[in-house]
């Protein structure tokens, strides 16, 4: 049963719906994939303009909480962007270091387990799996489509089970 005393959630991803990974797509086009020097990168992502005005909207009415499919190595410098563009601390639930499942399970995973004792108002993710699956699971769902997709990118996301 969901706690109504409570503010409901606003969920948001983050690569490509917050911060903009294009200045390190060029990490997943090369074979192999360098990993390492994708997330090493992403300290120095730009904010998305349209995510973080979003995020501070959501957060007049919603408690803020970050989903994001990087592993959980890439915390601190996670919680280092999220504080250096003035964002609302949240809970932030990252991917267990050597987990590989693809993101749209992961991510509805965690939903699921949020959704049983709160109200999840908005799931906000570019990655179009995502967002069908949790759509079908009931979630209300805002696309996050305003960067270019990546094909790396999504293949990163559901073949390796990598961000």
């Amino acid at each position: 049963m969901t706690d109504s005393s409570r503010r409901p959630l606003a969920v948001f991803d983050l690569d490509n719906t917050l911060a903009d990974t294009a200045h390190r797509q060029r990490f997943l086009e090369r074979k192999p994939r360098d990993w390492d020097a994708f997330f090493a990168a992403a300290p120095a992502d730009p904010p998305i303009p349209e995510g973080i005005a979003l995020v501070l909207q959501s957060a007049q009415e919603c408690e803020v909480v970050y989903l994001t499919g990087r592993p959980e190595r890439c915390r601190r410098d996670t919680l280092a962007w999220l504080a250096a563009q003035g964002l609302p601390d949240g809970t932030v639930h990252m991917r267990r270091n050597d987990d590989r499942r693809p993101a749209r399970r992961t991510k509805l995973e965690i939903l699921r387990r949020l959704a049983r004792d709160r109200d999840v108002r908005v799931v906000v993710d570019d990655d179009e799996l995502v967002c069908d699956d949790a759509e079908r699971a009931g979630f209300p769902v805002v696309r996050a489509r305003w960067t270019a997709p990546s094909a790396a990118l999504k293949t990163a996301q559901e073949g390796e089970g990598r961000t």
